[in-house]
């Protein structure tokens, strides 16, 4: 019996359907790309940077909103919201910091190096994820400049989405709630479509992105409002036996969900620009998405300017046993 007949069949039904045959590509190509490893060093580096953002995020608070406590703990609340797993935590302990001109200069320093971080891997993926070749890459200064710009626009724009939350909810109407959610979206949608642009070295364009930013910013949205409770639902037993080590455990699980849904946005992006689909399930034989897709990771090993690397896809019937 041909174990692959049927397999064949199913096959060559989705490459005939574009429903079916564009998200095969897009899951095909994250594997290609090893895009989970990916996914975990930004996971890595973005544990590692997140407290230190957060204690700078709250040092500034309070010092420039001195004497009016109210609004600040509904700023932080807001803001922490979007952290389901840790947020209530680091919102109840992170009062006991007192808010000096010290703490401050230090809280920055560590969280921008921190976050330069976290950015210049999530940078790393996107170049892997787009096959830039070595040598089109961003040296270290110019790759610290983008890190820098994206870290100052997540700051504005965590700024912003917490302000409209706290605009949805002081409405106490559903109208205002939705509001502040449709708002929220934008700056996603906003946040995503910059980071598409400027974290990789592959000429992009704004409509190159959209798709995938757009996508991401749902996701982005699901993951707050459903990832924290399928973490936390997931850790119930895991508190008993790790304590304390359950909360990190969920907070790397939690950020390793968000990064793989980054990366996943950013795949929609690549396959529907070099249109790499149909792909194929059993190879032989390739599909010309297929060999389209073989010549970009041969040609992202040019490591050198005056390294040129021919590419030939040849046919099964004509490679050499």
């Amino acid at each position: 019996m041909d174990i692959q007949r049927p397999i064949r069949r199913i096959d060559a039904i989705q490459q005939r359907l574009p429903w079916l045959a564009f998200p095969y590509a897009v899951a095909k190509k994250f594997g290609d790309d090893q895009a989970g490893n990916l996914a975990a060093l930004v996971a890595y580096y973005g544990f590692f940077s997140l407290f230190p953002l957060l204690l700078a995020f709250v040092t500034i608070l309070s010092m420039a909103l001195h004497g009016n406590d109210p609004l600040q703990q509904r700023i932080e609340g807001s803001a922490l919201a979007q952290l389901p797993v840790v947020g209530a935590q680091v919102s109840q302990n992170v009062h006991t910091i007192g808010g000096s001109g010290l703490t401050l200069v230090l809280a920055l320093a560590i969280a921008i190096w921190a976050g330069i971080g976290v950015l210049r891997a999530l940078e790393t993926g996107m170049n892997a994820i787009w096959n830039v070749p070595y040598h089109h890459r961003a040296g270290m200064v110019p790759s610290v400049v983008r890190a820098l710009i994206m870290l100052v626009v997540v700051a504005v724009i965590l700024v912003a989405s917490a302000a409209a939350g706290i605009a949805g909810a002081g409405s106490h109407t559903w109208w205002g709630v939705l509001f502040g959610i449709l708002v929220s979206l934008m700056l996603y949608f906003a946040l995503f479509a910059l980071a598409f642009r400027i974290l990789t070295s592959e000429d992009l364009s704004w409509r190159d992105v959209w798709p995938g930013a757009a996508i991401a910013g749902v996701a982005w949205t699901i993951l707050q409002a459903v990832g924290g409770y399928i973490v936390s639902h997931q850790l119930r037993g895991a508190s008993q036996t790790y304590g304390t080590f359950a909360t990190v455990i969920g907070l790397m699980a939690w950020l390793y969900l968000a990064a793989q849904m980054t990366f996943y946005a950013a795949e929609i992006n690549v396959v529907r620009r070099r249109r790499l689909w149909p792909r194929s399930v059993v190879q032989p034989p390739l599909t010309d998405a297929d060999r389209r897709a073989l010549t970009y990771y041969a040609k992202q090993e040019e490591r050198r300017p005056e390294e040129e690397v021919d590419v030939r896809v040849r046919d099964a019937a004509s490679s050499r046993p």
